[in-house]
């Protein structure tokens, strides 16, 4: 039933376009479907598992976006993104239909384009592009502190985006808090630049989250989604607010792309927080990707993350992955990853939790193998 669904919408969707293109509007569906098998070498506590591995190198997701040519240069657009999780087919970001991205707004070849909805922060947009993050989320930070896998989305948030100009883009974002009485609680804001000229690019970028007003029993309740996923940084939920600051370049060789970038995030304290030092997490990563062929491509990623303050923990962190073309738009794909923890993560020891996969060890290492195919449409 689903996939006629599908088709019809599809054959509705290409009738549109067909009789819409003389007023300059279009609409497209658009999604990918990615899952594999995965062999996990210490999962909570155990010593393996196999499990069903949805998402690995691409959410799960489908959407609709659509433009409109206005005068005066004006170009209306909107996009909506749901995400699922393929092996059991139920929706993921707390249930939300729209979970992934939800905007519209207006763009000008000089003004530049301003959205509004529920939408990603500019660090991500133009920084993590840079990084080994943009082809998985396993490549990224320990469990995702510094939101370099972008597992942070925000709402009620009001977004600019410059033209392009000599290879310079400019982001900026605020996304309100939402709490009544009290206007700054709960609120993000955000800037990010990225210069891309030939073989160079370089990009920074800085994102600040408040938690919400702890004398108005409403810490946590703020515009974007939780970082608060496994024990690298849970003993931290209830911290005041986050910085967190951003930088990275690539660079190609021919064939070989090489890129490095650094990240500082401080969760700061408050009375009722439960820690009184700053936490902070540094992070380091380098990695290399090869495509010596159009339907082949290689990488390899290097990442090392060291806490402090209120806890002290250390991270070490491999993944190797490969990526084949069945077709435009079918790949198949293998990954390796192992990481090495040691110290305390504020809860007691620390645990190893590979990028983004935000699976829990219950151990100091933890060794991870997907297998799986992509499809996009």
């Amino acid at each position: 039933m689903l996939s006629k669904a599908i088709l019809t919408t599809s054959t509705t969707i290409c009738t549109v376009l067909a009789t819409t293109a003389h007023a300059q509007r279009s609409m497209t569906l658009h999604g990918t479907v990615d899952t594999g098998l995965a062999y996990i070498r210490h999962s909570a506590g155990q010593h393996s598992q196999w499990k069903m591995s949805p998402g690995t190198l691409s959410s799960n997701e489908w959407g609709l976006q659509g433009t409109e040519a206005l005068s005066g240069g004006l170009t209306a657009h909107f996009a909506v993104q749901s995400n699922f999780d393929v092996s059991h087919g139920q929706l993921i970001n707390s249930g939300q239909l729209f979970g992934a991205n939800a905007f519209v707004g207006l763009s000008h070849e000089r003004w530049g384009t301003l959205t509004f909805g529920r939408q990603n922060d500019p660090v991500s947009d133009l920084l993590q592009p840079l990084t080994a993050g943009s082809y998985s989320g396993v490549f990224v930070t320990p469990g995702d502190v510094d939101s370099c896998g972008g597992s942070a989305t925000f709402n009620h948030s009001v977004k600019w985006a410059s033209p392009n100009g000599r290879g310079v883009t400019v982001e900026a974002m605020y996304a309100f808090g939402a709490i009544a009485g009290t206007p700054g609680s709960g609120q993000a804001y955000s800037g990010a630049l990225v210069y891309a000229g030939g073989p160079l690019s370089l990009g920074t970028g800085f994102l600040h989250i408040d938690h919400g007003n702890a004398a108005r029993s409403a810490r946590g309740v703020s515009s974007p989604d939780s970082l608060f996923n496994t024990s690298v940084n849970s003993a931290y939920v209830r911290a005041r607010s986050i910085d967190i600051f951003r930088a990275g370049g690539q660079y190609v060789f021919g064939f070989v792309t090489v890129g490095a970038a650094f990240s500082f995030s401080q969760y700061n304290p408050h009375a009722s927080s439960g820690f009184s030092n700053a936490q902070k997490y540094g992070n380091g990563s380098v990695f290399a990707l090869w495509q010596g062929l159009t339907s082949l491509q290689a990488l390899v990623g290097y990442n090392y993350t060291q806490s402090s303050g209120a806890s002290s923990a250390a991270y070490q962190q491999i993944n190797v992955g490969v990526d084949y073309l069945l077709s435009k738009r079918t790949d198949g794909y293998a990954m390796l990853g192992y990481q090495h923890a040691c110290g305390q993560n504020g809860l007691g020891p620390a645990q190893a939790v590979i990028g983004s996969y935000n699976v829990e060890a219950g151990a100091n290492s933890q060794l991870l193998a997907i297998v799986g195919v992509r499809h996009r449409f």
